[in-house]
Order: C-alpha cells, then structure tokens, then sequence
C-alpha cells in the first residue's frame, strides 16, 4: 500500500476492547494514513459482527491501522495502545466482556513482534499496572472488515471517544 509516491505505508492491527473507541483514539494521530475496524484471530472465515459477539468465533475486534513510518513510528502506536485501554483485564473492557473484547497485539513483521514484545516488557517491568498485563502478542491473521456502519462509528455520531 502507498499514501503517496513517496511513501511506503505500513500495517498495525490492536485489540483493546470495542473497537469504536480504539479507532477514534487512532484517527486522532498525525502519520495515520487509515483506519478499518474488524476482527482478527478467530477460527471463522468472513465473520459478522452478530457471530462475533453471539457466537463462539475466537475473533477479536480489533482496529487495522495504516501508518506512514516516515511521520509516526510502530512505537508511538503502540503508546496510543496501551494508553487507550486496560491490558491487565483477560477478555475484557469496562462493561464489555467476552473473547473478543481481549487485549491483543496482532504483528506483521519481525520488527513489529519485537517492538510490541519490548514495550510489554518495559511497562510490566516499570510496575505501571498493579496486576499482570494480559495482552497477546501473535502473527497478523486474516482480517475481515466489520460491516461499513461499524466503521468511523463514533465520528460519524459527532462523538471523539466512548469513555465508560
């Protein structure tokens, strides 16, 4: 993928709960070129957002985040990640509970895995939470897009965030 001719654009995918909030924080940061909401890491193919929360699918909601490393770095998304949601709560945000509300770290290359595993390690090591984080890091699956009213959910309410 290329936001322009002269830069190459790469791929973030997170999990951190429902995912309206999660891309509305995303949108926000300069360097972000798109954002996608859908699922990830299930045992289903081309699922619903009905089979995801009603079914026993395996899928995450997650946000797919298409980024320009030259104007933001993986790091600093991973910032906006862990600062957007609890990842010491298993399957689990606020009143949302269930599998696909878990915290996740969805890599798509070997520098992404080793960012996403250093930035664990560096705040379970500095004690920012008072329980263990939860978050799974594990390869890129298949995404499946969300269906379209799902996606841009809260800017298209004139809302920015969907705080508990």
């Amino acid at each position: 993928m290329t936001a322009d001719t002269n830069h190459t654009t790469e791929q973030a995918t997170f999990g951190a709960g429902c995912f309206w909030g999660v891309e509305a924080a995303f949108r926000q940061i300069q360097g972000v070129t798109a954002t996608a909401v859908g699922f990830m890491g299930g045992r289903v193919d081309n699922p619903t957002y009905e089979d995801v929360c009603y079914r026993d699918t395996g899928h995450a909601e997650v946000v797919e985040v298409e980024f320009d490393p030259a104007r933001v770095s993986y790091e600093a998304l991973l910032d906006v990640f862990w600062e957007n949601h609890d990842p010491t709560t298993l399957n689990r945000q606020g009143p949302d509970i269930g599998e696909q509300y878990r915290s996740a770290i969805f890599y798509h290359s070997p520098e992404q895995q080793r960012a996403a595993e250093q930035s664990k390690e560096a705040l379970t090591r500095e004690g920012r939470y008072r329980r263990p984080i939860v978050t799974e890091i594990t390869p890129a699956a298949p995404f499946y897009r969300a269906e379209e009213y799902h996606q841009q959910y809260l800017e298209k309410r004139g809302l920015a965030t969907c705080h508990i």
